[in-house]
């Protein structure tokens, strides 16, 4: 990573801020509007970081976010297990992020209910059986509720690039998921959809792609950001900016003494390394990046000492580390396809699948 003082401070602050405009992150930053603009314009072009779209599906049909994770006996290459699963695991829309390594694996997913979750992993299940690529344990899943449930960090990297260049600023964390029941008109179902398969989309571009007027796409969105029906996140290249572990917990709580769900106690177990944490009652999945395998223990030890001082477990948590060197991106963050099957849009002809990369 060989980037400038002045990149650092604009790449951050895309991140924080994702739909700010150069003149007010110029203001914020205390630079030149033109610097930023050209900042921002020569990071995208070297691959520093892309947008996602993440509309809040649990006002509009989706009961349930889950997370699976797997060991794998390695007797077939990590390649040719991404070759099949692609094939029957990966295309299923609800699976909206998927990363892999050799001996393991996890997978986030969005879903109408708990049956749409069931059929994948019981695909899931059966494909890896067949293959004879479980190790001694089914694959396991996490269930979230929106209901019963609080993400407090949903890929938020805003924390972990403030760490690693160093900037000083209080920030606050932003709950995804949090409001009620939405109802979408027709065309404001076709913007989001469109919206959510390409987020830098401007409105003049968005018009052209609906057929819908540039006055009628212009009120949709102003209604869609005044009202939260979607978020923009800033999604960095982690491994072009030097990360090099990627941790998974999975936290169970002892249910004699967990933290107080109403409270937000459990947050105590967030620091600027967290990119995810989802919470429930007696259970959590956090997800964490580091620039360094000490970064990571130094992480790892910090979360168990919590738990163990709050008396908030009875086992240790399973954690897994992720060299991202070795790891491969199956599916890097995209709603859009759930989003479509949620609200019955047509699919956008035309539109590439996304390759994947190495994580």
């Amino acid at each position: 990573m060989n980037l400038t003082n002045y990149e650092k401070k604009v790449l951050y602050g895309i991140s924080r801020y994702p739909m700010i405009k150069d003149r007010e992150l110029a203001l914020h930053l205390g630079l030149k509007q033109s610097t930023v603009a050209a900042i921002r314009k020569r990071l995208k072009e070297e691959d520093y970081y892309r947008y996602a779209a993440v509309p809040m599906l649990n006002a509009m049909g989706a009961e349930i976010l889950a997370v699976t994770y797997t060991t794998f006996n390695p007797v077939i290459s990590l390649e040719r297990r991404i070759d099949i699963t692609e094939k029957k695991i990966e295309t299923s829309e609800e699976i909206i992020f998927s990363i892999g390594e050799e001996d393991k694996g996890f997978s986030i997913s969005i879903s109408r209910n708990y049956t749409d979750i069931g059929r994948i992993n019981d695909i899931r299940t059966k494909t890896f059986g067949e293959l004879g690529l479980l190790e001694k344990e089914y694959p396991q899943v996490v269930v979230f509720p929106f209901e019963i449930s609080k993400i407090y960090r949903f890929f938020d990297f805003s924390f972990s690039l403030k760490k690693l260049f160093s900037i000083s600023e209080d920030i606050d964390d932003r709950k995804f998921f949090d409001r009620g029941e939405i109802k979408l008109s027709k065309n404001e179902k076709i913007v989001l959809c469109h919206i959510c398969e390409k987020p830098e989309l401007t409105s003049k571009m968005l018009s052209n792609e609906t057929g819908l007027t540039r006055h009628t796409v212009g009120k949709i969105k102003k209604k869609f950001a005044e009202n939260g029906y979607i978020k923009t996140l800033l999604i960095p290249n982690i491994v072009k900016l030097g990360f090099e572990i990627l941790a998974f917990y999975h936290i169970e709580f002892d249910p004699y003494n967990p933290p107080d769900f109403e409270e937000d106690e459990a947050v105590e177990l967030l620091s600027d390394d967290a990119i995810f944490f989802a919470s429930r009652e007696f259970e959590a999945i956090l997800i964490a990046i580091h620039s360094s395998y000490e970064d990571y223990k130094l992480g790892r030890t910090r979360i168990l000492q919590k738990l163990k001082e709050r008396e908030w477990i009875a086992s240790n948590p399973s954690i897994r580390a992720y060299s991202l060197n070795k790891s491969v991106l199956i599916k890097d963050i995209n709603l859009a396809p759930i989003t479509k099957k949620l609200l019955g849009c047509q699919p956008n002809a035309g539109v590439a699948k996304r390759k994947r990369r190495r994580a």
